[in-house]
């Protein structure tokens, strides 16, 4: 039996003993018959079912150990419901097994419904989410995004799409323009004003929920940059926007930012590039995720977004001339006959 399967069952008698505890300490009654399908799974090992009798549902999430660990997604759920955010209320944990038993917060996440007209409405909903948790004091257990995590990150792009994917190695002298290019974008994220960082609040992460949006997949959370999660938001990895509406959806949120307190920097072309470097750095990071999980995971159909954030790093390499190396380190891997043997 695959190994996949096999935790089913566990997570089936583990469920089994949950839902009666969960039923009587709701006062919901009896536990009635019900079904178990599959709602979502990701790019991790993580996987989520669906439990549902009539109108009620529930969520079971299945994050098996070594791989994942459950502990964070608890805590920061715990941290982020302090400052009001729709995030899954936890009915009951196994760390060790990896199982949770979670509230639903819909089946609509907001990839699956916006468009150019909602989009507006829908991110105005996110933007208030995003503040809510930037105005938390960081005093929590988490890390930080300092040089080391940045520089892991980055280092993602040459090890995994450029030698694993493209099949090869930076010169000396490429090498040397990789180093000045990533000093530079991480010199900018550290320079930013702090707070806690969702990682990847991005619209697959969001869900259409009361109160809108419901937000998921925070266990990454640290302190870092406060332009990281906005960038995010209107750079995905899945949809793109007109450059012209970006700018808008960063004026207002640089706006409320500003009016809700929160340590922003002071003029808004500042914080924009800001943003266009921060927005490099997470491109070229997940570009490298992306070339990984086709590699290493057997998951290739991530790799046909890449293009899409090659399109946002050449959109900020047009206006920022300070990343041309960057642009000519590019332009040279896009013709494998001057690569370097």
């Amino acid at each position: 039996m695959p190994d996949q399967d096999i935790r089913l069952q566990k997570l089936k008698v583990w469920l089994d003993e949950q839902l009666p505890l969960l039923f009587q300490r709701h006062g919901w009654g009896d536990v009635p018959a019900a079904s178990l399908t599959a709602a979502s799974s990701d790019a991790s090992f993580r996987r989520y079912f669906r439990w549902q009798a009539g109108d009620r549902t529930l969520i079971v999430m299945d994050a098996p150990p070594p791989q994942e660990n459950c502990r964070p997604f608890v805590d920061i759920a715990q941290l982020l419901a302090t400052s009001g955010i729709n995030v899954p209320v936890i009915h009951a944990q196994d760390l060790e097994q990896g199982f949770l038993l979670l509230n639903d917060l819909g089946r609509q996440t907001y990839l699956d419904v916006i468009n150019e007209h909602n989009a507006d409405e829908l991110f105005e909903d996110a933007i208030a989410a995003l503040l809510a948790f930037q105005q938390l004091p960081m005093d929590a257990p988490l890390p930080s995004y300092d040089v080391a995590l940045l520089h892991r990150e980055l280092e993602l792009f040459p090890e995994w799409y450029v030698k694993h994917h493209l099949g090869i190695e930076f010169s000396t002298a490429q090498q040397a323009a990789w180093q000045r290019v990533s000093t530079l974008l991480i010199d900018s994220a550290l320079a930013q004003p702090k707070v806690l960082v969702h990682r990847d609040f991005m619209p697959r992460n969001l869900m259409l929920s009361a109160p809108n949006p419901g937000v998921l997949d925070f266990q990454d959370a640290v302190y870092g940059p406060v332009t990281y999660d906005v960038t995010c938001l209107f750079k995905d990895a899945f949809l793109s926007w007109p450059e012209q509406r970006v700018a808008g959806w960063l004026q207002q949120y640089w706006d409320k930012a500003r009016e809700a307190g929160i340590a922003v920097q002071s003029e808004f072309a500042e914080f924009q590039r800001a943003s266009d470097l921060m927005g490099v750095q997470r491109h070229l990071k997940v570009i490298g995720i992306f070339a990984r999980i086709c590699h290493r995971d057997g998951k290739p159909r991530y790799l046909s977004d890449v293009a899409r954030f090659f399109s946002y790093i050449e959109a900020v390499l047009a206006r920022r001339p300070e990343l041309s190396e960057l642009g000519q380190l590019l332009a040279e891997l896009r013709q494998p006959g001057e690569a370097p043997a």
